[in-house]
């Protein structure tokens, strides 16, 4: 019995060591003129730019559906989604994929930048300045020093409105009726 806790004790302290390990480290990538990051955490993968199938009647920037290795995942082009100029995807392109509330996702993005490490007392809370319908704060969570530059840091749960998670939903439900 007591092997056992002190088994479970081992376990629960490497679990929270890689937590700790991941803690405070950011993927990030260009969209625009801006560089923003997303919590390694949430990071499933990075993909090459793939066939994409679209989905009629959804919000432009949800672009359709990628086959990754017999798993349905849904794919949203992150500058259509800041209501950016579109761009043509090229050799750059590629593919972020990752976990919104236990769900899989990919993000189209322009250029992945690098993984950088961000402490807490280097992130700043978005301005409001000349914002009155906070529209930036909607996505951004905070703002992310880094030597001389900024980040702009993602929460990836705002990325998609109640709408756009069903359509989600939806893919992840046809993934499981087809296991």
């Amino acid at each position: 019995m007591e092997n056992m806790s002190e088994l479970k004790r081992q376990v629960d302290e490497e679990n929270a060591s890689e937590r700790d390990t991941q803690k405070g480290k950011y993927m990030t990538f260009k969209s625009g003129n801006e560089y923003f990051g997303l919590e390694i955490q949430y990071v499933n993968e990075i993909i090459q730019l793939q066939a994409i199938t679209a989905i009629p009647e959804t919000e432009d920037y949800i672009k359709g559906l990628i086959n990754l290795r017999g798993k349905v995942i849904p794919v949203v082009d992150v500058r259509l989604r800041f209501k950016q100029e579109p761009f043509e995807y090229n050799d750059r392109t590629c593919i972020i994929v990752i976990n919104i509330k236990s769900m899989m996702v990919g993000l189209i993005v322009e250029k992945i930048a690098e993984v950088v490490e961000i402490k807490e007392d280097n992130i700043l809370p978005p301005p409001s300045v000349g914002r009155t319908d906070k529209v930036q704060n909607k996505y951004v969570y905070g703002i992310g020093k880094v030597g001389d530059t900024v980040k702009l840091l993602l929460d990836p749960d705002k990325l998609l409105n109640d709408q756009d998670l069903t359509v989600v939903e939806q893919a992840n439900e046809m993934n499981v009726d087809e296991e």
